[in-house]
C-alpha cells in the first residue's frame, strides 16, 4: 500500500537513490533517475515511491573547470569558504559574490592557524575582508577557534564549506561533526538501492545546533549566471561605500564618467589590487554572458 508522508527532507544524494528524512525521525532510501535534478537540502513530499519536490529558496550553483554546471545544494542561508595559508588568490572573491548572489551569507573560516605564516594571513584577510565578511581562525589539529563556529551555526543556519585542495575542509567537516565518517558506513545498509553509484553530498546535523551539506570534490567555483550589475554590487570591499553612487545605475566601473568606484580607487579609500582583481573577475563574467547570449541566439 502506497504511504503518503508529506515534509520529508533528502539529507544523502547516492546517484539512483536518495535518503529522506522525515519530520517524525524516519529515515527512508527512494529511487530516484541519475539525473532527476534532486539535491540534497530539497524538501520533498514523498507518495509511495515518488517524490515531489517543494519550491526552494536557495540553490548553490558552481561551474567546474570544464565548465560544467552543478547544482550543489538547495535551502542553505550560510556559505563557509574555507582558506588557509598559501591558498590561491581569487577564490575568495568568486565564491563570495556567488554566495552573495544565491542570498547567502558567505564567512570566511581560516585554517591551519597551528601554522607558520598563519598571523600574516589573518592580518591580511582582516584588512581585506573584515569590514565584508565573519571571519573565524581555526585549527582543525590543535581543536582551536571550533567553538565559535559552532555557537554560529547552533543559530539555526544550514551550510556548506567550499574550499580549494590542501585547505582542510574534509577535517573541519570531522571535527565539527565526529559522526560522519559513521552515517557514510551506514550506506551499505541500502546496498541494493545504492551499488555502483558514489554519493554526491550529505546533509549532517550539529550537536549544538544547525546543519552541515558536505560536498565531494568541491574544490574549484566557477561563476554560474551571475550578471554584471549583481558583480558590481556584490563584490567584497565595494559595498561599504555604497553612499557614493555612481552616476549611472548600471555603472560597471571600468571608465564610467561619474563612477564613485573609480573615485576612491584613485584616491586609495579602495585598494588598487582589489580592484585590480575586480576587473579581472569582471572580464570572466562579460565573457560568460557574451557566450551565453550567443547560445541562445544560435538556439532561436
Amino acid at each position: 500500500m502506497n504511504s503518503f508522508t508529506p515534509n520529508g527532507l533528502i539529507v544523502a544524494h547516492h546517484g539512483i537513490s536518495v535518503e529522506v528524512l522525515f519530520d517524525n525521525g524516519a529515515r527512508r532510501m527512494v529511487r530516484v533517475k541519475r539525473n532527476s535534478g534532486h539535491v540534497v537540502g530539497d524538501s520533498v513530499v514523498v507518495t509511495g515511491d515518488l517524490l515531489k519536490r517543494l519550491p526552494r529558496r536557495t540553490e548553490l550553483q558552481r561551474r567546474d573547470a570544464r565548465g560544467g554546471i552543478h547544482l550543489v545544494a538547495a535551502n542553505l542561508d550560510v556559505l563557509g569558504i574555507v582558506v588557509a595559508p598559501l591558498s590561491p588568490g581569487g577564490f575568495i572573491d568568486r565564491a563570495i559574490v556567488a554566495a552573495r548572489s544565491a542570498l547567502l551569507q558567505p564567512f570566511l573560516v581560516v585554517n591551519k592557524c597551528d601554522l607558520e605564516g598563519t598571523a600574516e594571513l589573518l592580518a591580511d584577510l582582516e584588512r581585506l575582508y573584515g569590514s565584508s565578511v565573519s571571519i573565524f581562525p581555526v585549527s582543525v589539529v590543535l581543536q582551536s577557534g571550533l567553538v565559535p563556529l559552532e555557537t554560529f551555526f547552533s543559530e539555526g543556519h544550514r551550510g556548506a564549506f567550499v574550499g580549494t585542495t590542501g585547505v582542510g575542509k574534509s577535517s573541519l567537516l570531522n571535527a565539527l561533526c565526529p559522526d560522519i565518517d559513521l552515517k557514510v558506513g551506514s550506506v551499505s545498509e541500502y546496498r541494493s538501492m545504492g551499488r555502483h553509484t558514489t554519493t554526491v553530498s550529505t546533509l549532517h546535523a550539529l550537536a549544538g545546533g544547525g546543519e552541515l551539506v558536505d560536498t565531494p570534490g568541491f574544490r574549484d567555483f566557477g561563476l554560474v549566471d551571475i550578471t554584471v550589475e549583481e558583480l558590481a554590487e556584490h563584490f567584497p570591499g565595494f559595498e561599504e561605500h555604497r553612499d557614493h553612487a555612481c552616476k549611472f545605475r548600471n555603472c560597471r566601473h571600468r571608465t564610467e564618467p561619474g563612477c564613485a568606484v573609480l573615485s576612491l580607487v584613485e584616491q586609495g579609500v579602495i585598494p588598487a589590487e582589489r580592484y585590480d582583481t575586480y576587473m579581472e573577475i569582471l572580464g570572466e563574467v562579460e565573457t560568460l554572458q557574451f557566450d551565453a547570449r550567443s547560445r541562445d541566439w544560435k538556439n532561436k
